[in-house]
């Protein structure tokens, strides 16, 4: 079992995963030293050159940093963290990566093999001994907890081609201490010997199928998710769409599959998408859906009419992943492949032909550049008002007017997910990042330490709302020890308005989600000062006509940054334009809107 071209070595456990970590060219490392993972830190502490240690304030954030890392470069890197409470903490990064199919590896403090089960300090022991790893069995896609030193580099090469290949996800690595501390002779696998190579490719009868399907198509649309993003098959996704005439809509992790200022981009769908996007797709005769779930988000909760029509619509499905295939939708013809392959495969087989010379004289082109010109000018009312206090919408256009056009946009969960993903123009793959299928609070700041760590050149803006922020803000802490110039904008409404919003469509009234003292007044932190206490850059804006002023100096500081811009709460216009349905259970003591979402649900699709 051992590779040929290496050579044996006396390692610990921890050393035999930092080399292996080294050979695989993991440039980062990012966790908190507690004492099940000692070991691990001391051995990072020796190769240095090599990898570079993040610190971090609360483990969540080190899964995040890697996540954001991930998602910017395609390429994992290490989380790690100590036993009991130190690895729970990071089950809320690892349910994230899981669900948005992000590759991170989290290696995990674990008691000695000779404690196990005698309730070993921090120590889960109950039902089984060391029984952490169980907790996370939802939300990696596989886990290991090695019982020997000399085991350790079959189970370091099977992680990585886990993780990696197929549809990326999360893994454990769940390391007794001794394992970790005591020494073994090993060979360090050769990753090229051992890691799979070249792209799985849909069945050749079934690429025919779809070219004939695409040749008759009048209407063809191709939905983009994050399928795209990871497999790298932008280009071809454009190729196809413009040998076809077909308009390009994004899911939350498929923004950035297109130029959003290409003729061809139809923006995105879903219940917060774009009128233009669940236009053309409601309205399409063949839907070409490229690793996409069709998630209730992004498909209105399927109820018919609203974003899709599937059927009469038919689908060519091209997913990775064959669980996912007919999973929410019938399926005319399923592509079970490498989304950049079967782009590839699917260009060939249409021939030549098509282009711009072609679809810009078509009723179909015109129809689309109409249903944006309708878009825009609907958006346009909340990004171009000159009200005080400023809408979330404006704020967000006069945050971007003070960026670069390859500027990474970092958002979590909340009213600026949903505002970013309507109003902020995104140009190029893997700089528009979101925590889309989980939808996590707390998300933004670290993902975006992670992101400008494996993008130092680049202009990086955490996007968040001040209950995100104030889930990770201790954060900035890292970023400062990092030397990361994240800029963070805290779009200040004093509470969860995304959800006030959402009670007061299904139920009618709010409850407890604005942030109000018990004197009644409302109430939010002064974050201003926040980022000063912390020593960053930190400025305020109230008016519209100081943010991008306040945002340009802010990146130009040369460090963390902090920008503070209070928006409108007002539920009529705080949020982003809803565009589709989402279905969220309404009772019947409030009749009113139990019956609107009675009236939704009898128009759902049956799956």
């Amino acid at each position: 079992m051992s590779d040929s071209v290496t050579t044996t070595a006396r390692l610990t456990g921890a050393q035999i995963l930092v080399e292996y970590l080294v050979k695989q060219h993991v440039p980062f490392a990012a966790g908190i030293p507690g004492h099940g993972c000692w070991a691990i830190t001391d051995a990072l502490l020796d190769r240095q050159d090599a990898i570079r240690t993040i610190q971090v304030m609360h483990e969540q954030s080190a899964v995040h940093l890697a996540d954001g890392y991930y998602r910017a470069t395609g390429r994992p890197m290490l989380a790690f963290t100590s036993i009991g409470p130190g690895a729970m903490n990071t089950v809320i990064g690892m349910g994230t990566a899981y669900v948005d199919s992000t590759a991170v590896a989290l290696a995990t403090g674990s008691p000695h093999t000779y404690m196990r089960g005698h309730g070993l300090f921090q120590e889960l022991e109950r039902r089984h001994h060391a029984d952490n790893p169980r907790v996370f069995e939802p939300l990696v896609k596989e886990w290991w907890q090695p019982s020997r030193v000399d085991d350790l580099p079959f189970v370091l090469h099977r992680a990585w081609n886990a993780m990696t290949t197929g549809r990326p996800g999360p893994v454990l690595l769940d390391l007794p201490m001794d394992v970790q501390a005591e020494a073994a002779d090993v060979r360090i696998p050769d990753p090229e010997r051992r890691e799979a190579r070249g792209r799985v490719r849909p069945a050749a009868d079934e690429v025919e199928r779809a070219a004939g399907l695409l040749r008759d198509a009048s209407r063809p649309v191709i939905v983009a998710g994050g399928g795209v993003i990871l497999a790298e098959a932008w280009d071809a996704l454009l190729a196809l769409a413009e040998r076809i005439g077909a308009p390009v809509v994004t899911t939350w992790n498929g923004k950035g599959s297109i130029n959003e200022t290409h003729e061809l981009a139809g923006q995105t769908i879903g219940d917060t998408g774009s009128t233009c996007g669940n236009a053309l797709t409601v309205n399409a005769d063949v839907v070409v859906s490229v690793g996409n779930r069709f998630t209730d988000w992004s498909a209105s909760s399927y109820r018919k009419g609203v974003t899709f029509s599937i059927p009469p619509s038919r689908l060519i499905q091209v997913e990775i992943d064959p669980r996912e295939v007919g999973k929410n939708y019938p399926v005319d013809v399923a592509l079970v492949g490498d989304a950049r392959a079967s782009l590839v495969d699917l260009l060939e087989a249409l021939g030549g032909g098509g282009g711009p010379a072609v679809y810009r004289d078509t009723p179909y082109f015109a129809e689309i550049q109409r249903l944006k010109r309708e878009w825009f000018a609907q958006i346009e009312v909340k990004s171009g008002s000159e009200a005080t206090p400023m809408t979330m919408a404006r704020a967000v256009r006069e945050v971007q007017k003070a960026t670069r056009d390859d500027a990474i946009v970092v958002t979590g969960a909340g009213l600026p997910q949903g505002m970013v993903k309507q109003r902020w123009v995104t140009r190029e793959p893997r700089t528009h990042l979101t925590s889309g299928g989980f939808s996590t609070m707390g998300f933004t700041l670290p993902a975006a330490i992670g992101a400008q760590l494996a993008k130092p050149d680049r202009e990086v803006l955490a996007v968040c709302g001040d209950g995100d922020f104030l889930q990770t803000m201790q954060e900035l802490q890292a970023a400062v020890l990092a030397g990361a110039p994240v800029c963070t904008i805290v779009l200040d409404n004093s509470g969860w308005i995304s959800i006030k919003g959402g009670q007061q469509g299904f139920f009618g009234r709010t409850a407890w989600t604005d942030f109000i003292t018990p004197d009644g007044s409302l109430y939010s932190p002064d974050f201003r000062a926040i980022g000063a206490a912390f020593g960053i850059h930190s400025e305020a804006a109230t008016r519209a006509e100081e943010v991008e002023p306040a945002v340009r100096r802010a990146l130009a500081s040369g460090g963390p940054s902090l920008v503070h811009v209070k928006v409108d709460r007002d539920l009529a216009v705080a949020g982003p334009d809803k565009t589709g349905w989402w279905d969220a259970p309404s009772p019947p003591n409030h009749p009113e809107e139990h019956a609107r979402w009675l009236a939704g649900r009898a128009e759902e699709q049956h799956r």
